[in-house]
């Protein structure tokens, strides 16, 4: 029984449900909304709940590939079957939708197109050569905007949604290089296998390298502070190093990559945080 309950914890993948509650808190705290507490807390609950029900469907379809890159996950190690797993997720996709029906319009409906996203990904999109990870990469950068239209103001969020959905295409693709063993004996054509290892990588630092030359668009535009341009420029080199690093051991570079994300959206609070000051 302990083990079962620490798997449907694993499937959530609490750590991913957090960071993408932030995010979605983030959004809303960037667009510059006084008074919206309560609009805020019901979409970043609904972003942490969808997140975590997209996680477990992920595993249940990737069960089999799990078995030969991680065989420590839940449903390869039985503590959860796989009939549980989707059982799990039908119930965190309820709570998601419950949350999300009292949002404005616009936020319902990015939740809604974001709930059919998370569903089709592993089925549809995901063995699809770059179509997987720029579908990843628009869920990512998504919670910002889902973020600023639970409070009324989006568009002030555009730019950073993406930033975000840039540097997610990037570590997608450092993802899919470091799965390509399993994904290949699965029979998947993901990025790498259908254009080369290298080349995938390459694709992908281009796409960083976009998103670090319109990381200032921000600061000069005045929705973010001096010191988000201090921050953001060290996420930047974060981001990138690991980009580099990519190339010789694409395991290390992704856990790296994930600490300049994280400093990136610290940079988006306190950039904020100084202009209201």
């Amino acid at each position: 029984m302990r083990d079962t309950l620490r798997g449907i914890v694993e499937l959530a993948r609490l750590g991913n449900c957090v960071a993408a509650g932030v995010l979605t808190a983030t959004g809303a705290f960037v667009a510059g909304a006084a008074g919206a507490g309560l609009p805020t807390a019901l979409a970043a609950l609904t972003t942490a709940f969808a997140v975590a029900a997209g996680n477990a469907i992920n595993d249940y379809f990737d069960r089999e590939i799990d078995a030969v890159n991680r065989p420590d996950r839940p449903i390869p190690r039985g503590a959860v079957s796989p009939r549980g797993a989707l059982a799990t997720a039908t119930v965190w996709f309820a709570v998601a939708v419950a949350a999300a029906v009292t949002l404005p319009p616009l936020a319902i409906g990015i939740a809604a197109v974001n709930l059919v996203a998370l569903v089709t990904y592993t089925s549809l999109f995901k063995g699809t050569p770059g179509l997987g990870n720029a579908l990843v990469a628009y869920l990512v950068g998504s919670t910002f905007l889902f973020g600023g239209a639970a409070v009324g103001s989006p568009r002030a969020v555009v730019v950073l949604a993406a930033l975000a959905g840039l540097s997610t295409f990037t570590r997608e693709v450092i993802k899919d290089v470091e799965d390509v063993a399993g994904d290949r004996e699965e029979g998947l054509s993901t990025l790498p296998i259908a254009v080369g290892e290298r080349r995938a990588l390459w694709i992908g630092a281009a796409a960083l390298v976009v998103a670090v030359a319109v990381s200032p668009l921000p600061y000069l535009s005045g929705t973010l502070g001096a010191a988000y341009l201090a921050i953001v420029a060290v996420a930047d080199a974060v981001m990138l190093s690991a980009t580099y690093e990519s190339f010789a051991d694409p395991a290390a570079a992704q856990r790296h990559f994930k600490y300049g994300t994280f400093l990136a959206a610290a940079a988006f609070v306190v950039g904020r945080a100084v202009v209201v000051a």
